[in-house]
C-alpha cells in the first residue's frame, strides 16, 4: 500500500496484514494500544451486586501466553519495519502485558527511552478489596535504534507544563463524560478508549506539524483525532466496523486549524545561534556594565571582548557563571541578569530574544 493512498484514513483490515503491506521506513510515529489480555475470567460486580463493564472482546482473548506473545512478535515486528530510522514509538499497557511487550520490543532492536506512568485520577476501584486498587498503567517510549535521531520537543512539554520540566508520571483522567463513545443503546463504543489528553502529550512531544502518526490498534480514533487537531497525517488500522464508524463520525466533526503559525513549537536548540559579543555590538549592553544572578548577589562586569570578569576570574558568561556557582556547567543566557531603568533585574535571554528577532525577522 502507498502512503499517499492511505494516508489521513482509517484501514479496515488486521494490524499485522495491513502493516506487512506498507510501505518501509514510511511512518514518523506509532502510538500503540495493543490486546492487553486481560484475563479476567470471572464477571465483575459491584458491593451491590451491579455488573460492571469490563473487558470481554474476542480482540482481546488468547488461549495462552505463548500465543500472546508470538501475536506481540509480529505486530511489532510488521511495525518496526514501517518506523523510519529516525521514528519513535509508544506501547500503551497494564500489568497483565506490558512487561512482556518490553521484553519482545527491546528483543527486536527497539532503544527505551523512557517509561511513562499514566496515573489515573479517577481510577475504577477494586471492588473485591483484594488487591491494591489498579490506577495506572505503562507507556514504552522507544526509538527505533540506539542511533535515532528522535523528535523530543521538550520546549513544548515544559511550556505544557509551565515552565517546568515534564515529569514521566502523568495525572490524567480516564475518558469519561461528553468524550467517550456511546451507542444509539447508550452503551460505551469502545471499552478502553483511551483520553485525548494522554495522546495530545504523546503525539505534541514526539512528532513536528506534517509526520504521519500510525495507530495499529485504532479503536475510535482517538490518535486519529489529536493527530489531526495538531496539524499531523495519521493512518487508523481497525477490524471493527462499529468502531471505524464511531471514528469517522469523530474525525469529521473536526476542524482543521489553518492558522499553522499556532501549531509550531520550535526548539530553543533549532534557533538561529545568537553570542553574547552580539548584544554588545548592538548597544543592548556596555563595556564595564554589571550582570547579576537572579538574587543580585553574585556579579560579573561585562568586557570589550563580550567575555566577562569576575572575583573567580574571567571567561564566557557561561564559564564565568559555572564559577561563580561552583558548577560543572551554567547556562549564562538565562543565569545572568541586568538591571534596567526602574533598576529591576531583568534576564539576558530577552536581550538575545530581541536580536535574534532584529537579525533573523
Amino acid at each position: 500500500m502507498k502512503k499517499e493512498n492511505i494516508l489521513n484514513t482509517i484501514i479496515n483490515e488486521d494490524c499485522i496484514d495491513a502493516m506487512n503491506q506498507m510501505e518501509e521506513n514510511s511512518v514518523d510515529l506509532i502510538f500503540a494500544d495493543p490486546p492487553y489480555n486481560l484475563q479476567l475470567g470471572n464477571h465483575l460486580t459491584r458491593p451491590d451486586n451491579s455488573s460492571v463493564a469490563g473487558v470481554d472482546e474476542e480482540w482481546d482473548t488468547f488461549s495462552s501466553m505463548e500465543a500472546y506473545d508470538d501475536f506481540t512478535n509480529k505486530w511489532l515486528t510488521a511495525a518496526r519495519r514501517i518506523l523510519k530510522e529516525d521514528g519513535g514509538m509508544w506501547v500503551i499497557g497494564s500489568y497483565h502485558n506490558i512487561f512482556r511487550v518490553g521484553y519482545i520490543l527491546q528483543n527486536l532492536g527497539f532503544w527505551v527511552l523512557n517509561d511513562v506512568v499514566w496515573n489515573k485520577t479517577n481510577p475504577m476501584p477494586n471492588f473485591k478489596g483484594t488487591r491494591f486498587t489498579n490506577a495506572h498503567e505503562t507507556m514504552i517510549w522507544c526509538s527505533k535504534s540506539q542511533n535515532s535521531k528522535y523528535t523530543f520537543n521538550y520546549e513544548a512539554m515544559k511550556s505544557l507544563n509551565e515552565g517546568t520540566q515534564m515529569r514521566s508520571d502523568w495525572h490524567l483522567p480516564l475518558c469519561t463524560g461528553k468524550e467517550r463513545l456511546k451507542g444509539e443503546d447508550g452503551k460505551k463504543v469502545h471499552p478502553t478508549q483511551k483520553p485525548e489528553s494522554l495522546l495530545y502529550r504523546v503525539i505534541l512531544s514526539s512528532t513536528n506539524i506534517g509526520d504521519t502518526v500510525l495507530d495499529p490498534f485504532s479503536g475510535t480514533g482517538t490518535t486519529a483525532a489529536v493527530a489531526k487537531k495538531l496539524g499531523r497525517n495519521y493512518i487508523g488500522i481497525e477490524r471493527d466496523q462499529d468502531y471505524i464508524a464511531a471514528a469517522t463520525q469523530r474525525l469529521a466533526e473536526i476542524t482543521d486549524v489553518f492558522d499553522e503559525s499556532l501549531l509550531k513549537t520550535p526548539s530553543k536548540k533549532k534557533q538561529p545561534r545568537i553570542p553574547f559579543g552580539t548584544v554588545l555590538e548592538k548597544g543592548m549592553l556596555s563595556i564595564g556594565e554589571k550582570l547579576y544572578d537572579a538574587k543580585g548577589k553574585l556579579t560579573a562586569e561585562i568586557k570589550a571582548d563580550g567575555s566577562l570578569k569576575s572575583k573567580k576570574g574571567d571567561g564566557s558568561i557561561h564559564q564565568v557563571g559555572a564559577m561563580l556557582q561552583d558548577a560543572p556547567s551554567c547556562n549564562g543566557w538565562t543565569y545572568w541578569h541586568y538591571k534596567d531603568k526602574k533598576k529591576k533585574l531583568v534576564c539576558i535571554d530577552e536581550l538575545r530574544k530581541e536580536a535574534r528577532a532584529e537579525i533573523y525577522g
